[in-house]
């Protein structure tokens, strides 16, 4: 189990920015595996930024079925396999995908939450569905990233599930992303005020 108070404090402490903390159950995974504390800050902001998309559909979709648990597990967690890629902490790379996936798996999780970790970066895939596609988004967006090819297969989604016009999702989804997107340089820099290594 990790003490460092680096670590605690990217998981939960009081931070200038106003983040949810992780939840427990992914504090206590990433404390098993030795999550370095800038995974920590990283998770952290990310689930933030999903609790507030996942907030947005609620608010403005309230017939449309969403997993709010899945979709906040799967945020906490999607980098989880760079526990053993720490190199894909600050640098490119994909191996952590499948590993996060197996690691969670190894720890009881379950295939339906474990799989954000594996898809987290395969929105095209066919099998998706609207909480992928939402932490796939948080993980953008959380630092002002916008990906106009993601973006649209949630307008799509959207779209469809509402029978509203494609241009009102659009400009929907714009604006929450847009008001996102003005924390992001605060969110980056708690971030990168946590080492990559414990």
């Amino acid at each position: 189990m990790t003490t460092d108070p680096a670590f605690l404090r990217a998981l939960s402490g009081t931070v200038d920015l106003a983040l949810l903390p992780l939840p427990d159950r992914v504090a206590a995974l990433l404390s098993v595996l030795g999550g370095p504390p800038r995974l920590a800050a990283h998770l952290r902001a990310v689930h933030d930024v999903a609790h507030q998309l996942v907030d947005w559909v609620e608010e403005r979709y309230p017939a449309v079925a969403i997993d709010r648990e899945a979709a906040l597990f799967g945020a906490a967690t999607h980098d989880i396999g760079k526990t053993v890629h720490l190199a894909e902490l600050s640098g490119p790379g994909s191996a952590h995908e499948e590993t996060g996936r197996a690691l969670l798996l190894e720890r009881g999780v379950s295939p339906e939450l474990a799989r954000f970790a594996a898809t987290h970066a395969s929105w095209t895939r066919s099998d998706v569905v609207l909480e992928d596609l939402l932490v796939s988004l948080a993980d953008k967006i959380w630092k002002d990233k916008r990906v106009p090819d993601l973006e649209d297969l949630v307008v799509v989604w959207l779209a469809e599930a509402t029978g509203r016009p494609v241009w009102e999702e659009f400009l929907a989804l714009d604006e929450v992303l847009s008001r996102i997107g003005d924390d992001a340089d605060e969110r980056l820099a708690f971030q990168a005020s946590f080492p990559i290594h414990t």
